[in-house]
């Protein structure tokens, strides 16, 4: 976990692709009264390899405040399934609804290189935290 401009952002590197994610609650999609909470993700993808890798498949897991499990599995990510070639980095933003104040996402990426080898990369878990939240510490 690391502090960025953009709050707090998690990292993992799987065979030299690096994952950064960052959530940010979004209180003007969410309405609590009504038990929807929306969160935006930013998720920043970078080769710092020596091999291009295009990212094929993505799988989340996501567990809402009272455990409840959700997996959501598809082709690429928005739409696209970018390639990206040594040094490369890939952008996007995508977001997920809850129906608690608090959860936390996690999952992985299917790569394959150019030689046809396919690899899973991790996603980092990461938090999803609304002011809404009981922060009682234990």
């Amino acid at each position: 976990m690391q502090h960025s401009k953009l709050g707090v952002s998690f990292t993992a590197t799987t065979r030299s692709i690096k994952v950064s994610v960052n959530a940010t609650w979004l209180p003007r999609e969410s309405d609590p009264s009504q038990d929807r909470y929306f969160w935006r993700y930013d998720i920043e993808i970078t080769n710092e390899g020596g091999e291009t890798v295009q990212l094929m498949t993505r799988h989340w897991i996501i567990i809402d405040g009272h455990g409840h499990r959700k997996e959501v599995r598809g082709d690429g990510v928005i739409g696209e399934q970018p390639k990206l070639l040594p040094g490369a980095t890939f952008n996007y933003a995508s977001g997920t609804p809850l129906a608690t104040d608090t959860g936390f996402m996690q999952g992985t990426y299917h790569m394959i290189t150019d030689t046809g080898e396919g690899f899973d990369v991790e996603i980092p878990a990461f938090s999803l935290d609304s002011p809404y939240q009981d922060r009682r510490v234990n």
